[in-house]
């Protein structure tokens, strides 16, 4: 039987592998062939365990060459499209008045413990390195809030941008953005307001970001959490369920009703009934129209929680008109954010993406064979930014005073943006070799004898004026590889000499990106305007 299995296994493989060469050939997708990659190297797991492997041998102080489970090194390429979105994002930030913090990588185990609700399971515990139990962050709200416990009397009112790594002991999905270590670009505003106002700002923060980093499509789901625990509270939610009942709900964007209502009833043990009503509300999406039946709805009126909510959002629709991005957002009453800290109006934003590919068909995330990581064909990208208002974060680290309340609160809204997931979107969109990774703008290339001193003396020139310029390590490149290395590095322009123009006091300029054979070996110019020719045609580009 065991002999079925490798015969059925290997013929698995040379098909898998034709697959994979196929998608090659079309030019498929990056995320679809790294997909197939990995059920590939499942089948060959697989195929190994019946073999026992094959066994190398080691060498002296051999190891295996690969990053840890969940993270990964970016090449230059990767890098080229990841620090166009920080600066993207950055200048977005600025623009509405922030200024920027840093927080450790790792906090106090008690600062972090009991923040997360059910996600607190994902928390990186450290050794005890001294008597001091610490975890790695898990976001970067929640460090946010213990710095304004600690500086609240210079923080009061705060505008605050901070880009760092976060660290989730998840399930990684790579090519989808979903890792154990990535970067969260948050943007918080901090201190006491009237309604909504800070809300709306952070909403129109988060439009003019996605914009830009030109994701394509996409909707921002919003809600709001005295809406949601009004509905648990009519519908019969004991309190102390609320919270994980509001987990379960929220993930009706990866699983279908049955199952959520499923885990409500048979995991939580909510009466059947009772879910039932929860239902019939959380199934509902919409615009003003969802709002106004809310409001019309007297049963949830009368909830002194909801009742609040719904004001809170009519307040809010009324300042995204000003701002123009209404059509950007959906009331969705699903939504429920898994994270206890959330007081007030929560959202998120997703792309066609975001959903597992399966969902039309019901199936939920697979994982790997012989492995407990996920299938990647089976999940989506998820939501690509996130956050709410947590009024009571920041009195959490407080302490009480003699009344038993906060000594400092400090009212909070803000949003995360997941670069991880929006670099895999962006990524997928273009191909590798597509992407200038560099910022060179002049090629010196010289034609005949190797003339390196003077092409040094040129980059020289061109450095002193602030123009990125490059040339070959070579006493005597060949022309072809200077042409080639223009091409690879997308270098848009290139100073040729040669002994006879430096003879005469002149250079020539070519423009590489352009295909006119009319500009044959370039356009030649005295040697004194290189410099302003240079620049003249680089602020036309």
């Amino acid at each position: 039987m065991a002999e079925n299995q490798k015969e059925s296994l290997a013929l698995s493989i040379r098909a898998q592998e034709e697959k994979i060469k196929q998608l090659r050939t079309n030019n498929a997708e990056t995320t679809d062939i790294d997909a197939e990659i990995a059920s590939l190297k499942g089948l060959k797991q697989q195929l190994d365990a019946l073999t026992g492997g094959k066994k190398k041998k080691a060498g002296k102080n051999a190891f295996t060459l690969k990053t840890a489970k969940g993270t990964k090194d970016h090449n230059d390429k990767e890098m080229a499209i990841r620090e166009k979105v920080f600066s993207t994002i950055t200048k977005v930030f600025k623009k509405h008045g922030a200024v920027t913090i840093d927080t450790p990588v790792f906090e106090l185990k008690e600062i972090l413990a009991g923040k997360y609700g059910e996600d607190s399971k994902l928390i990186y515990d450290l050794a005890d390195q001294g008597g001091e139990e610490c975890s790695l962050r898990y976001d970067l709200t929640v460090p946010f809030a213990r710095f304004l416990a600690m500086n609240g009397k210079e923080y009061q009112n705060f505008k605050r941008y901070h880009i760092a790594k976060v660290y989730r002991r998840d399930q990684p999905a790579m090519t989808k953005g979903r890792m154990r270590e990535f970067y969260q670009c948050d943007f918080d505003i901090a201190g006491t307001y009237d309604s909504m106002i800070a809300d709306s700002e952070i909403l129109k923060i988060l439009t003019e970001a996605l914009d830009n980093l030109e994701v394509g499509q996409y909707t921002i789901k919003i809600n709001h959490r005295k809406i949601l625990d009004g509905i648990f509270e009519v519908c019969g939610v004991p309190e102390e369920k609320i919270r994980p009942i509001s987990s379960a709900v929220d993930k009706l964007d990866k699983l279908s009703w049955e199952d959520v209502k499923k885990e409500m009833t048979e995991e939580k043990g909510l009466p059947s009934d009772v879910a039932d009503k929860i239902g019939e509300y959380v199934k509902l999406k919409g615009s003003r129209d969802l709002l106004e039946k809310l409001k019309a709805d007297e049963t949830l009126t009368k909830n002194a929680s909801a009742s609040k909510g719904l004001e809170d959002m009519t307040t809010l629709f009324d300042y995204l008109d000003i701002f123009d991005i209404t059509h950007k957002m959906s009331l969705d009453m699903s939504l429920a954010r898994g994270l206890d800290y959330y007081t007030g109006i929560i959202y998120e934003a997703v792309t066609e993406k975001s959903a597992p590919p399966a969902m039309a068909e019901g199936k939920k995330p697979k994982t790997k064979a012989n492995s407990d990581e996920l299938d990647e064909s089976t999940v989506g990208v998820g939501s690509i930014a996130a956050g709410g208002r947590y009024d009571n974060l920041v009195g959490m680290f407080s302490g009480v005073n003699k009344k038993g309340q906060p000594n400092l609160q400090i009212p909070c809204v803000g949003v995360s943006i997941g670069v991880e997931r929006v670099f895999s979107i962006l990524m997928s969109k273009q191909k590798a070799e597509d992407i200038k990774s560099n910022e060179t703008e002049v090629y010196v290339v010289s034609v005949g004898d190797g003339l390196l001193k003077e092409r040094m003396e040129i980059a020289n020139e061109l450095w002193k004026n602030d123009i990125k310029a490059s040339f070959m390590f070579k006493n005597k490149p060949k022309l072809d590889k200077q042409w080639n290395a223009c091409e690879k590095d997308h270098i848009p322009l290139a100073v040729i000499i040669g002994r006879d123009e430096l003879d005469k006091g002149e250079i020539r300029i070519k423009d590489m990106r352009s295909k006119d054979e009319g500009q044959g070996g370039g356009v030649t110019i005295q040697r004194n305007n290189m410099v302003q020719e240079i620049k003249d045609r680089l602020a036309l580009m």
